[in-house]
Formats: structure tokens, C-alpha cells, sequence
């Protein structure tokens, strides 16, 4: 016997599936509309538009967004970013300075903003600029746009749209000793606007260099940042990454950050999300070369009505990889966590050793979260461990703190402090572990 849907029923799917269609080419239509100045990114801006043009809105029919809806996304009126920011100055655009770091790049609404970036004297070789303000972009062709799943819908309309990305090049030999900062920051106004920021490092053979990418916004409107990140180490090479999504809470945030780790090199990221109504972050790690080493370290930490969806993928395709991942979710009132990690090993990876483990803290009855690592192993000769943990706060715990005079809203403050603190502490700078563990 099968069931059918009512005619009012079929009538609202398809009304949904037209409206879904509509707001992707709407998007592709104000991405577009972005600048270009050179001839090969035209083309890869081209390529990537018949690919988004060619592709379906995510749904949570689709298993990869499953837990997310993105249906409040598509219901926003959005425009082309405005390069205008009346409501930046330097006073506030230095209250989210770093100041470890060596040289800011700033882009405000997803423009390149020069009177608010500092980079100094560099050593020879050593690229940090924003890609239009270079000469000879060329060498960057072999880069931009051509990391595995670039196909992907959100990933490829960034590329149809790039007009302009942060560009950090280290040179062979090469270990910049003091930070990067990387400022992307939303000055919101009354029509939300898309806003596609752009990021590429590359560190070459035995170069080392450390790096904070952060999201923040100024003012309480709404925005959709889709931001894509593409990372290549060579050999030997070694990335210390720390991504932090810290936007207003009207606000839509999707990104991807991609790396391809060469022979023997050695990437470390800390992902930070605390911001956005909903955000999601794609993940994807490809280990290309024997005795690469990747630590993945991530802490979200949610409340009211946010979603915040961590997707990761690890892909090793030689011997003796080594990988850590620990993600950490705090999640309060009627918020919502969703993690999905993957980890492929290949009958190519003998010898991994992978580790994955997911921790979730529920502060309230109604937060949830929904957790699913996962490990696909077809070699044999393998260490490989993953888990998932989901828990409250400890009343024992609680009990005991207050019969020191602590407090019980104190002493569960410090209960949650403790939790997040494990990744706080593994961020290598101390100003931002300070601003975070507040």
C-alpha cells in the first residue's frame, strides 16, 4: 500500500524546491557581480560557476545535512556586500588586534582594507598581501581553486565570486617566528548582504609559520559569510591554524577550510566557534605524502536558539599518518551541536595511527547534539581509536565546590571553564587564550 502526499502538501514541496533554486541563482548572480581583474581567474571563476549552476540547494534530505536547515538562509533578502563601512574605525578595528602577531590583514564586508592592515618589513620571499595588490598572481594559479572537493556548491560559488583573497606565502627554509592575523570583519547594516572572504597559505618545503584567521562583526545585522580556506604544506612544512568564527548572533556563517599536507609535514588547527545563528564548517584534511602529521583541536560553544554544525574529513593516502582530533562542544539552553568526523584509511595507510574523539557538555534540557565519528579502514596494520561522549555538569562535582563557599552559578562557571579550557590552552597565542578563557 503506498501513501501518497495531498495535493497541498505536494503543491508546498515544490513551492520550497522553487524558492531553494531561486536563492542559489540569486547567489550566483551577486557573486558575479564581483570584480576581476586577470585572465585565469576569470576562467576559474567561470568553471566554478557552471558547477554551482549545476548543482541543487542542500536540503536536510541530503545525508551530509541531515541535522542542518538551512531553510532560514534561504528565506533572507541578500544583496551584493557594500565596500562602504561608516560604522568601522580604527578605534574599533583594534579592538580585535592581536598583539603578538607581526603583521593584520583586514577586510571589512569582504574588501581588502589597507588604512586598517599592518604588515611591516618582511624577510625576502615571504608574501602577506591581499591578491589584487600583487604583481605576477601566476604563481598562485596552482593553488587557488584547486584543492580536492572545490566542486562542492558552496565552496565552488566562493570561487565564482573571487575577486580578491588574503595571500600568505612562505618560501622554502623560511620560519616566521610572530603570527599572522587574518581580520575578516562584517559591519552589518539593515539588508543582510553576502559576504565571500577567501584565504590561501602556502608553506613551502621546511617552512614553518603560525596564523589566526578570525570572523567578527561589528553591529547586530544580519549577514551570510561563506568563507573558504585553502592551505598547502610541502614537505616538512609546518602550519599552526587557529580559525575563530565570532559573529553576531543574527548572523549566517558557512566555511571550509581545506588542506593537502606534503611528506613529513605537520599541520595544527584550533577551530573556535562561538558566533552566527547558524554556522557550519567543512573540514577536509588530505594527508599526501608518508609521515604526515595532522592535530585537530575544536570547541564550540552555543546557547539561545544557535546551530553550529563541525563536519571534518581526514583522507590519508600513504603510510605511517598520524592524526589527533579532539572536539569539544558546550551546548545551553536550546541550542544545537552537530559533529560528523570522518577519518579514510586506504589499504595504501599502513601504519596510521588515528585518534578522534568528540566530548559534549549539555548545560540545559533542551540543548542537544548530534554526534557521529566515524572511521572507514581497509588497511590492516593499523592504530586507530574514535568516541563520542555526552554528558551534564556533575552534581557531586557542583555539591562540592559549594561546601567550599563557592557559590553553585560560580561553581558551575568554573566546571564549564575547565571543560573548555583543554583546547583554550592549545591555542598558541596568549592574548586570544586570555580573551577566550574570560
Amino acid at each position: 500500500m503506498s501513501i501518497q502526499a495531498s495535493a497541498p502538501e505536494q503543491t508546498g514541496v515544490r513551492n520550497a524546491a522553487q524558492q531553494r533554486l531561486e536563492f542559489l541563482s540569486h547567489l550566483l548572480n551577486l557573486a558575479k557581480q564581483a570584480p576581476v581583474q586577470s585572465g585565469w581567474l576569470q576562467d576559474l571563476r567561470n568553471r566554478a560557476a557552471i558547477r554551482v549552476s549545476e548543482q541543487a540547494f542542500p536540503t536536510t534530505r541530503d545525508e551530509e545535512w541531515r541535522f542542518t536547515d538551512l531553510s532560514d538562509l534561504v528565506r533572507l533578502k541578500l544583496e551584493a556586500a557594500s565596500d562602504h563601512y561608516s560604522s568601522a574605525n580604527l578605534d574599533s578595528v583594534n579592538s580585535f588586534a592581536l598583539p603578538e602577531t607581526s603583521a593584520r590583514l583586514t577586510f571589512i564586508n569582504g574588501v581588502y582594507a589597507a588604512e586598517f592592515s599592518t604588515i611591516g618589513q618582511l624577510p625576502p620571499g615571504l608574501i602577506i598581501s591581499n591578491l589584487s595588490g600583487l604583481t605576477g598572481t601566476d604563481r598562485f594559479h596552482a593553488y587557488l581553486g584547486q584543492q580536492s572537493g572545490a566542486e562542492e556548491v558552496f565552496t565552488a560559488l566562493n570561487t565564482a565570486g573571487l575577486s580578491d583573497a588574503a595571500i600568505v606565502f612562505v618560501p622554502k627554509n623560511l620560519v616566521v617566528e610572530a603570527p599572522v592575523h587574518l581580520l575578516f570583519i562584517n559591519t552589518t547594516r539593515s539588508t543582510a548582504a553576502l559576504i565571500q572572504p577567501r584565504c590561501l597559505i602556502v608553506a613551502e618545503a621546511n617552512s614553518a609559520i603560525t596564523l589566526v584567521e578570525a570572523y567578527e562583526t561589528i553591529g547586530e545585522g544580519t549577514s551570510f559569510t561563506n568563507a573558504v580556506t585553502e592551505i598547502w604544506l610541502a614537505e616538512n612544512a609546518e602550519v599552526n591554524h587557529t580559525r575563530l568564527q565570532r559573529d553576531n548572533l543574527a548572523a549566517f556563517h558557512i566555511g571550509k577550510t581545506a588542506i593537502a599536507q606534503a611528506r613529513d609535514s605537520r599541520y595544527t588547527g584550533n577551530t573556535i566557534n562561538l558566533g552566527a545563528k547558524l554556522s557550519r564548517h567543512n573540514l577536509e584534511v588530505y594527508q599526501t605524502g608518508e609521515q604526515t602529521q595532522t592535530t585537530l583541536n575544536n570547541l564550540t560553544r552555543i546557547h539561545g536558539e544557535q546551530t553550529s554544525d563541525t563536519h571534518s574529513t581526514i583522507a590519508l593516502t600513504h603510510p605511517y599518518g598520524t592524526t589527533r582530533q579532539l572536539h569539544k562542544c558546550i551546548i545551553d539552553d536550546r541550542a544545537h551541536a552537530i559533529f560528523n568526523g570522518k577519518v579514510f584509511v586506504p589499504q595504501a595507510a599502513q601504519l596510521t595511527d588515528a585518534g578522534q574523539l568528540n566530548r559534549n557538555l549539555l548545560l540545559s534540557p533542551k540543548a542537544r547534539v548530534d554526534t557521529k565519528p566515524q572511521l572507514e579502514i581497509v588497511a590492516d596494520n593499523v592504530k586507530c581509536t574514535h568516541g563520542a561522549a555526552v554528558g551534564q555538569l556533575d552534581a557531586n562535582e557542583i555539591f562540592y565546590l559549594q561546601s567550599r563557599g563557592i557559590p553553585a552559578a560560580e561553581a558551575r562557571h568554573l566546571l564549564v571553564s575547565a571543560f573548555a579550557q583543554e583546547i583554550i590552552d592549545r591555542i598558541p597565542i596568549d592574548s586570544l587564550q586570555q580573551q577566550l578563557s574570560q
